[in-house]
């Protein structure tokens, strides 16, 4: 039987993590966010925090980049760090792919599977007010401003997903599925998914 897997691209603070890992619950299939990023550790040998950091250092320079756009970097043949995070994430998400039933959360997971029959592509977004809340509730105060840390990480989940996907992100034609989990809440993004999810594997 062909395998089934829910790809969950969000906006930060939207709460794509927690809607993602409620369906994953409800359906009792595998939900990968954090353990994704504990396959990937073991298998670069970086630390998590480093692989956390490094998801969003997509500098020019790196071998993926240069070869999507045709540059030269001068003799170099080793991809950066950045890229061999994204090689092997690419590599450990088709594998789950494969063999479970499975809810994925982020690292362009979307674009990794966007040939496979058997997924459901979701985005989940909000209004900047109830994002705020739910990243004060979760994260707490910071020094820095509530609307400045929502803007610089999606600037940042823009900028990684378009260097390694060469598509622009958040754009609806690149999702099956589109929620405001603003207005709708949390559980009703969650039945949902599940609904869809259940009609299209019947």
């Amino acid at each position: 039987m062909k395998k089934r897997v829910i790809t969950i691209s969000r906006e930060f603070g939207s709460g794509g993590h927690s809607i993602g890992k409620a369906v994953a619950e409800t359906l009792g299939i595998g939900f990968y966010d954090q353990k994704l990023l504990e396959k990937i550790a073991e298998e670069t040998g970086f630390a998590e925090e480093f692989i956390k950091d490094a998801e969003y250092s997509t500098a020019k320079n790196s071998l993926l980049f240069n070869l999507v756009m045709n540059r030269s970097l001068q003799g170099r043949t080793e991809p950066s760090p950045a890229d061999t995070i994204y090689f092997a994430q690419t590599r450990i998400i088709k594998n789950l792919a494969e063999k479970e039933n499975c809810v994925i959360v982020g690292r362009c997971s979307d674009y990794i599977l966007r040939d496979n029959s058997g997924c459901l592509h979701v985005f989940i977004y909000s209004d900047s007010d109830n994002r705020a809340k739910r990243i004060l509730k979760r994260y707490g105060e910071s020094e820095k401003p509530i609307q400045k840390r929502i803007a610089d990480k999606d600037a940042r989940r823009k900028i990684y997903y378009s260097h390694y996907t060469d598509r622009p992100w958040g754009i609806p034609r690149n999702y099956h599925l589109c929620l405001n989990s603003g207005v709708l809440g949390e559980e009703q993004c969650v039945n949902t998914i599940m609904n869809i999810f259940n009609s299209l594997r019947n």
